[in-house]
């Protein structure tokens, strides 16, 4: 079933496939905005948005998506301008759904995160994202088997472009040990927050852009781990929004 919204301060109409158990949507979509809202009068944030969407009651926390990919939604709406923040309602509908325990999940969502920040971010973060970039790796060579201190060329590139950050990360990291809870609890989420921070906070033209790209990636990386394709042509439930005039 496909129902087509009104969002206020979007010059476009939102056409939203859901499944058939949601039948409270509303025909105005609530203003996204930062921060918690009590309810969809008050506004809404992008994961609140996504909650009522998914039929599920009202909350930036609901269980229709993975917590640190919801995390990363609620960062970067907040971080996002008011100018901006319209940009991100045509990917709501594709974070419902995607859930899922595999440990590569957090460890994708935040070497995403570190990678795409570490060019852009200021001199005193590089540091930061350089130790988030090497630890993801070594939570992936853990589980995939590889030996320690592999890299994807990815990393290698973007750790390349900032030696002196490298360099340090190496030498911080060396005898530093991570527990897969560790990471899933404390690492993985700090990573992805000081991304979102540090890229709007960073001299660059355009950081809503880079938030908003930082969040599609992050989302179609959560969707290929949790088996689902976000393109349009799935036919599932929740998982389409075309933009109609």
């Amino acid at each position: 079933m496909a129902r087509t919204l009104v969002v206020a301060g979007l010059p476009t109409l939102l056409e939203v496939a859901v499944s058939g158990d949601v039948t409270h949507l509303p025909e105005m979509v609530p203003v996204l905005s930062r921060g918690k809202h009590r309810g969809p009068r008050q506004g809404a944030c992008f994961m609140e948005l996504a909650s009522y969407l998914a039929g599920e009651r009202w909350s930036d926390h609901p269980v229709c998506t993975h917590p640190l990919l919801a995390a990363l939604a609620r960062d970067v709406n907040d971080y996002t301008s008011d100018a901006g923040r319209a940009r991100l309602l045509p990917l709501i509908p594709s974070v419902i759904g995607l859930a899922g325990e595999d440990l590569h999940i957090d460890a994708r969502i935040a070497l995403i995160c570190a990678r795409m920040a570490l060019p852009v971010v200021a001199a005193a973060q590089q540091q930061v994202m350089a130790v988030s970039v090497l630890a993801c790796e070594r939570v992936l060579a853990g589980l995939d088997g590889r030996p320690a201190g592999w890299l994807d060329e990815q990393s290698q590139a973007v750790l390349a472009h900032v030696p002196h950050a490298a360099r340090w990360a190496r030498g911080f990291t060396g005898g530093i040990a991570i527990s897969p809870k560790a990471f899933r609890r404390h690492s993985a989420p700090a990573t992805v927050h000081a991304a979102a921070e540090a890229i709007a906070q960073a001299c660059v033209p355009q950081p809503d852009q880079i938030l908003h790209d930082l969040l599609a990636a992050a989302i179609a990386e959560c969707a290929t781990w949790s088996g689902r394709d976000t393109g349009p042509s799935t036919g599932r439930d929740t998982a389409m929004v075309a933009a109609a005039h």
